[in-house]
């Protein structure tokens, strides 16, 4: 069975506020206009999910919202998941083995160090050196339960981000 994993970095976020701790940090204007703009990308692409799995942070929340909108997915059906918070690879292992088995496309919206590091584990055909804001990394796989992510022979087949060139 075909299932797609779309890894998306949070969008631009805001530094306006010193004191305001990482966690509660918003998306600035950039982040609030880039978000949108790869929701509608991964609509054109047909790309929508059966769950969206975010981070609790403020910034992850936004930007899983604002794209969830351009997909026509239901935001009150987010998967909020605080282990995502700035977390190692492992952990993103552990997530999607809890995906259920009828989910057929999931997308993940987290933080980097963690991010760049698990999608440089996904495929020996793909390496990014810095996963940028609101990039996101697709990669599909055959495999009849989540639980065989790494089991299975998995194949990188989108890598785009604000910044790419496209006639939106």
């Amino acid at each position: 069975m075909k299932r797609t994993l779309v890894m998306i970095r949070h969008a631009k976020s805001s530094w306006a506020n010193p004191l305001q701790s990482d966690f509660e940090r918003p998306l600035n204007d950039r982040g609030l206009a880039d978000a949108p703009v790869m929701g509608k990308r991964l609509a054109v692409a047909g790309l929508k999910p059966d769950l969206v799995i975010s981070s609790t942070a403020l910034r992850t929340r936004q930007t899983s919202t604002l794209i969830a909108a351009e997909v026509g997915y239901d935001a009150g059906n987010m998967q909020w998941e605080e282990k995502l918070y700035h977390c190692v690879p492992a952990v993103f292992d552990e997530v999607i083995m809890e995906v259920p088995d009828e989910v057929k496309t999931v997308y993940m919206v987290a933080h980097n160090p963690g991010i760049t590091e698990f999608v440089n584990q996904l495929s020996p055909d793909f390496a990014v050196g810095n996963m940028p804001t609101c990039g996101m990394v697709g990669v599909h796989l055959d495999a009849e339960h989540w639980a065989d992510f790494y089991a299975v022979k998995r194949k990188v087949f989108m890598f785009d981000y604000p910044k790419n060139d496209h006639d939106d």
